[in-house]
């Protein structure tokens, strides 16, 4: 047993903890699409492959004749083709073929300022390269390149590249900030970026009223809104001037064998942002991209709270993240809620973090019934398994949010949660734990599971939190694991290295038990 200078101390009510029942065999039925075989070639309707001829009139017309009969296959062929903004329409399935590339022009004026949404708040913003609202029955599939050209928009942050490639990018034009760490596009961008210009819609103040910030509104890759029974399959997506894939308030949603790229550097250069989204599946899908991988969301603060809308019932499985902020994230726009999602068989590959959860003060909402299973995670380069309700970074769609530390409608809430069978080869921290005072991180479970980590497991500010069979092979042992101001925490059978020198440390904290011992404002040494 574990040693403790306490003598072993009967609770009878010392577990509260409430963990929702649920069933692997259960998981959220997806309608799928279904489409009639008629195809509609581009090149029938003067589309040209050379890379230099614009095709936006030639694929809207083959895309709205494809509409007009009913629906479809619009056939991409193999080439590159140049077009300006699509939109896909009702019952169209988009194909490009292995060996086709649509490539979108670098000519800004392409692209329409238009009222969109951005990071959970209604914004201006640049027309997306391929985008839809209210459709139903759409799909892009094939084995093709749909490709954002996104470094016409993006800014550069010097300390993420190498010297050399920074060189090349100043020589190419644009302009520095004034602290000389960042390149931008443009005079507009910089002058937009470093006076904070909000991009924030606002009633009665036009659109035109934003055009002198038009660089600075960086266009999604693929924006889906209010749609119904959507499929991408087998392309690739890559380039993006900001977020990569984005279905918004849409349902039905299978995203399948599908390869998402975008560079490290690429400031919110997310791969797939499902927002406020119900029935979905992610599966078989490959992820290298500049921020957070898979990411869940539901609109931000008080728009996101009136909106009402929680991403849930979706399934995310068999997928493969390299780069990324995050392999699976939730957050920090979450104010709608989640629910109902599961994880599984999934490999994370160098990610910042892997499963991450976080909000702030002033978000609201409420994330619960989130199931993971069977994930493999290799050099993580800093949590395997992270909640926190800390999340510090400043958005350009933030405006005034009201702050409240005492408990609201603008405290977030993550509960109810089970993680099994984690693996975890290389991490700066195992688990990472950190809620509010108003309001701990309730009920996570995890079970069977192997941390090779510089640090154990760190809980704050959290509340029924069980630690089931968790192997740590830590490198730091003194303590392996911390708790600090929490309660109701249970750590059965834990495996931790013979040269342990202290395996907990409890600060300010109630009712800890380590191998049905209970601990109080204390330290436990190793077996």
């Amino acid at each position: 047993m574990i040693k403790n200078i306490f003598a072993a101390v009967t609770l009878a009510a010392f577990s509260t903890m409430v963990h929702a029942q649920f069933s692997w065999n259960k998981l959220p039925d997806v309608k799928k699409t279904s489409f009639k075989k008629d195809s509609f070639n581009i090149v029938k309707y003067g589309a040209v492959a050379n890379g230099t001829v614009l095709n936006t009139e030639s694929i809207t017309k083959t895309i709205k004749a494809c509409n007009a009969n009913g629906g479809g296959v619009v056939v991409i062929p193999f080439g590159i083709w140049l077009t300006g903004p699509l939109e896909l329409k009702s019952n169209v399935n988009l194909y490009v073929q292995k060996g086709a590339m649509l490539l979108f022009t670098d000519d800004k004026t392409k692209y329409e300022i238009v009222a969109g949404s951005y990071e959970g708040r209604s914004s201006a913003r640049n027309q997306s390269p391929i985008w839809a609202r209210n459709a139903e029955n759409i799909a892009i599939t094939g084995g093709g390149v749909i490709d954002g050209n996104g470094d016409i928009w993006r800014g550069l942050t010097k300390s993420a590249v190498t010297e050399s490639f920074w060189k090349a990018r100043v020589k190419s034009g644009g302009v520095i900030s004034t602290d000389g760490k960042r390149w931008y596009p443009s005079e507009q961008f910089k002058v937009a970026s470093e006076t904070k210009r909000s991009m924030l819609l606002e009633p009665g103040k036009p659109l035109s009223d934003y055009a002198d910030m038009k660089d600075f509104l960086r266009p999604n890759l693929l924006v889906l809104t209010q749609c119904k029974r959507i499929l991408l399959e087998g392309v690739t997506f890559q380039n993006s001037g900001a977020w990569n894939l984005h279905p918004l308030m849409s349902e039905d949603l299978i995203i399948k064998n599908v390869t998402v790229k975008n560079p490290e550097y690429s400031h919110n250069g997310d791969g797939l942002d499902i927002e406020s989204c119900k029935n979905f599946i992610v599966e078989d899908c490959v992820f290298d991209v500049g921020d957070d991988a898979i990411c869940i969301k539901s609109g931000k603060d008080e728009e996101g709270r009136k909106r009402g809308m929680p991403t849930q019932n979706g399934i995310i499985r068999n997928n493969l993240v390299y780069k990324g902020h995050g392999g699976v994230v939730v957050g920090s726009e979450m104010s709608g809620g989640t629910k109902n999602i599961f994880i599984e068989n999934c490999l994370f590959i160098g990610t910042d973090k892997g499963l991450r959860f976080k909000s702030a003060r002033g978000r609201g909402g409420v994330v619960e019934k989130i199931y993971a299973r069977n994930i493999q995670m290799r050099n993580i380069d800093q949590e395997a398994i992270f909640f926190d309700m800390h999340y510090a970074v400043t958005f350009a769609t933030d405006g005034v949010r009201k702050v409240d530390t005492t408990f609201g409608e603008g405290t977030p809430v993550f509960r109810d949660m089970e993680f099994e069978n984690i693996v975890c080869d290389g991490a700066k921290k195992g688990i990472f734990v950190r809620g509010l005072p108003e309001a701990a991180i309730q009920n996570i479970r995890i079970r069977n599971t192997s941390l090779i980590t510089d640090i154990g497991a760190e809980l704050i500010l959290a509340d029924g939190i069980v630690l089931d069979h968790v192997k740590f092979e830590s490198r730091q042992k003194d303590p392996v694991v911390l708790v600090n101001n929490s309660s109701n925490i249970e750590i059965n059978k834990p495996v931790y290295p013979k040269d342990t020198k202290l395996f907990l440390k409890v600060l300010g904290s109630t009712n800890i038990k380590v191998d049905k011992t209970v601990v109080n404002e204390t330290t436990v040494t190793k077996r």
